[in-house]
Protein backbone atom coordinates (compact mmCIF):
# COMPACT_ATOMS: atom_id res chain seq x y z
CA UNK A 1 0.00 0.00 0.00
CA UNK A 2 0.80 3.65 -0.27
CA UNK A 3 0.81 4.41 3.47
CA UNK A 4 3.51 4.58 6.08
CA UNK A 5 2.82 2.82 9.37
CA UNK A 6 5.46 4.62 11.45
CA UNK A 7 4.56 8.11 12.69
CA UNK A 8 7.10 10.63 11.45
CA UNK A 9 7.05 14.41 11.30
CA UNK A 10 5.64 15.80 8.07
CA UNK A 11 7.78 18.37 6.30
CA UNK A 12 6.53 21.87 5.56
CA UNK A 13 4.62 21.71 2.23
CA UNK A 14 6.28 22.98 -0.93
CA UNK A 15 4.93 26.35 -2.10
CA UNK A 16 3.90 25.03 -5.55
CA UNK A 17 2.07 22.13 -3.93
CA UNK A 18 0.25 24.49 -1.55
CA UNK A 19 -0.80 26.83 -4.38
CA UNK A 20 -2.03 24.00 -6.61
CA UNK A 21 -3.92 22.33 -3.76
CA UNK A 22 -5.57 25.62 -2.76
CA UNK A 23 -6.48 26.34 -6.38
CA UNK A 24 -8.18 22.94 -6.77
CA UNK A 25 -10.04 23.19 -3.47
CA UNK A 26 -11.39 26.65 -4.30
CA UNK A 27 -11.81 26.37 -8.08
CA UNK A 28 -15.00 27.02 -9.98
CA UNK A 29 -15.41 23.82 -12.04
CA UNK A 30 -16.73 25.80 -15.03
CA UNK A 31 -13.45 27.74 -15.15
CA UNK A 32 -11.56 24.49 -15.72
CA UNK A 33 -14.04 23.13 -18.25
CA UNK A 34 -16.17 20.88 -16.05
CA UNK A 35 -19.91 21.48 -16.16
CA UNK A 36 -22.88 19.96 -14.36
CA UNK A 37 -24.64 17.32 -16.46
CA UNK A 38 -26.64 14.11 -16.15
CA UNK A 39 -23.32 12.24 -16.07
CA UNK A 40 -21.84 14.66 -13.50
CA UNK A 41 -24.81 15.73 -11.33
CA UNK A 42 -23.01 16.75 -8.14
CA UNK A 43 -19.40 15.58 -7.71
CA UNK A 44 -16.84 16.96 -10.15
CA UNK A 45 -13.67 15.99 -8.27
CA UNK A 46 -12.13 14.20 -5.31
CA UNK A 47 -8.90 14.75 -3.42
CA UNK A 48 -7.75 11.89 -1.20
CA UNK A 49 -4.88 12.79 1.11
CA UNK A 50 -2.65 10.68 3.32
CA UNK A 51 0.72 10.97 5.03
CA UNK A 52 3.35 9.01 3.17
CA UNK A 53 6.81 8.87 4.75
CA UNK A 54 7.48 12.50 5.72
CA UNK A 55 5.22 14.04 3.09
CA UNK A 56 1.50 14.27 2.30
CA UNK A 57 0.27 12.52 -0.82
CA UNK A 58 -2.70 14.12 -2.56
CA UNK A 59 -4.54 12.14 -5.22
CA UNK A 60 -6.39 14.54 -7.52
CA UNK A 61 -9.22 13.03 -9.54
CA UNK A 62 -11.46 15.21 -11.69
CA UNK A 63 -14.58 14.37 -13.70
CA UNK A 64 -12.84 15.11 -17.00
CA UNK A 65 -10.45 12.21 -16.26
CA UNK A 66 -7.63 14.40 -14.94
CA UNK A 67 -5.63 12.30 -12.51
CA UNK A 68 -2.48 13.31 -10.67
CA UNK A 69 -0.67 12.39 -7.50
CA UNK A 70 1.06 15.32 -5.82
CA UNK A 71 3.35 15.19 -2.82
CA UNK A 72 3.78 18.06 -0.40
CA UNK A 73 7.56 17.90 -0.93
CA UNK A 74 7.02 19.04 -4.53
CA UNK A 75 7.24 15.66 -6.28
CA UNK A 76 4.38 14.13 -8.19
CA UNK A 77 2.93 12.16 -11.07
CA UNK A 78 0.84 14.15 -13.53
CA UNK A 79 -0.96 13.56 -16.81
CA UNK A 80 -2.38 10.15 -16.00
CA UNK A 81 -5.85 10.97 -17.25
CA UNK A 82 -4.60 10.81 -20.84
CA UNK A 83 -4.56 7.03 -20.42
CA UNK A 84 -7.84 5.11 -20.63
CA UNK A 85 -7.32 2.86 -17.60
CA UNK A 86 -6.41 5.82 -15.39
CA UNK A 87 -9.30 7.98 -16.58
CA UNK A 88 -11.74 5.09 -16.08
CA UNK A 89 -10.52 4.44 -12.53
CA UNK A 90 -10.85 8.16 -11.78
CA UNK A 91 -14.40 8.30 -13.13
CA UNK A 92 -15.28 5.25 -11.02
CA UNK A 93 -13.75 6.93 -7.95
CA UNK A 94 -15.85 10.03 -8.58
CA UNK A 95 -18.99 7.91 -9.06
CA UNK A 96 -18.29 6.29 -5.69
CA UNK A 97 -17.87 9.72 -4.09
CA UNK A 98 -21.30 10.64 -5.46
CA UNK A 99 -22.75 7.98 -3.13
CA UNK A 100 -20.96 9.29 -0.04
CA UNK A 101 -20.56 13.07 -0.13
CA UNK A 102 -23.86 13.82 1.62
CA UNK A 103 -22.56 11.86 4.63
CA UNK A 104 -19.61 14.26 4.87
CA UNK A 105 -19.31 17.75 6.31
CA UNK A 106 -19.44 20.81 4.06
CA UNK A 107 -16.31 22.90 4.57
CA UNK A 108 -14.38 25.96 3.53
CA UNK A 109 -11.34 24.96 5.61
CA UNK A 110 -8.74 22.61 4.12
CA UNK A 111 -6.27 21.22 6.67
CA UNK A 112 -3.82 18.50 5.67
CA UNK A 113 -4.28 15.05 7.18
CA UNK A 114 -2.33 13.92 10.21
CA UNK A 115 -0.36 10.70 10.48
CA UNK A 116 -2.64 7.66 10.50
CA UNK A 117 -5.60 9.53 9.00
CA UNK A 118 -7.03 9.76 5.49
CA UNK A 119 -8.72 12.99 4.47
CA UNK A 120 -11.16 13.21 1.59
CA UNK A 121 -12.23 16.44 -0.07
CA UNK A 122 -15.17 15.94 -2.41
CA UNK A 123 -15.61 18.81 -4.84
CA UNK A 124 -19.25 19.39 -5.75
CA UNK A 125 -21.13 22.05 -7.67
CA UNK A 126 -22.54 23.20 -4.31
CA UNK A 127 -19.25 23.33 -2.39
CA UNK A 128 -16.57 21.13 -0.85
CA UNK A 129 -17.36 18.25 1.50
CA UNK A 130 -14.76 16.61 3.70
CA UNK A 131 -14.19 13.63 5.91
CA UNK A 132 -11.22 12.60 8.06
CA UNK A 133 -11.03 8.85 8.80
CA UNK A 134 -8.66 6.46 10.54
CA UNK A 135 -6.46 4.83 7.88
CA UNK A 136 -6.43 1.44 9.62
CA UNK A 137 -10.24 1.25 9.69
CA UNK A 138 -10.39 1.97 5.98
CA UNK A 139 -7.72 -0.59 5.12
CA UNK A 140 -9.48 -3.27 7.16
CA UNK A 141 -12.87 -2.42 5.61
CA UNK A 142 -14.21 -1.50 9.07
CA UNK A 143 -15.60 1.80 7.85
CA UNK A 144 -18.54 2.44 5.54
CA UNK A 145 -16.22 4.72 3.51
CA UNK A 146 -13.79 1.88 2.69
CA UNK A 147 -15.16 1.60 -0.90
CA UNK A 148 -14.26 5.25 -1.45
CA UNK A 149 -10.76 4.64 -0.11
CA UNK A 150 -10.25 1.61 -2.33
CA UNK A 151 -11.59 3.55 -5.33
CA UNK A 152 -8.83 6.07 -4.72
CA UNK A 153 -6.30 3.28 -4.31
CA UNK A 154 -7.31 1.86 -7.71
CA UNK A 155 -6.78 5.26 -9.33
CA UNK A 156 -3.32 5.45 -7.69
CA UNK A 157 -2.50 1.93 -8.91
CA UNK A 158 -3.46 2.75 -12.49
CA UNK A 159 -1.53 6.02 -12.33
CA UNK A 160 1.59 4.26 -11.05
CA UNK A 161 1.37 1.58 -13.78
CA UNK A 162 1.33 4.30 -16.43
CA UNK A 163 4.13 6.23 -14.73
CA UNK A 164 6.34 3.14 -14.48
CA UNK A 165 5.78 2.38 -18.17
CA UNK A 166 6.70 5.99 -19.09
CA UNK A 167 9.91 5.78 -17.08
CA UNK A 168 11.23 2.54 -18.59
Amino acid sequence: MFFNKTPVPVSEPDEKYTKLRTYLLTANPNDIGIFKSDEIPHVWGVLMEVVYSDTVGTLVSLADGTTSLYFSNGAGIIGGGQHVAVAQSTKSFIATAEKYYLKMNKTDSFPLPTVGRVRFYVLTFSGVFTLDIDEHDLENRKNEFSPLFYGGQEAITQLRIVDEARNK
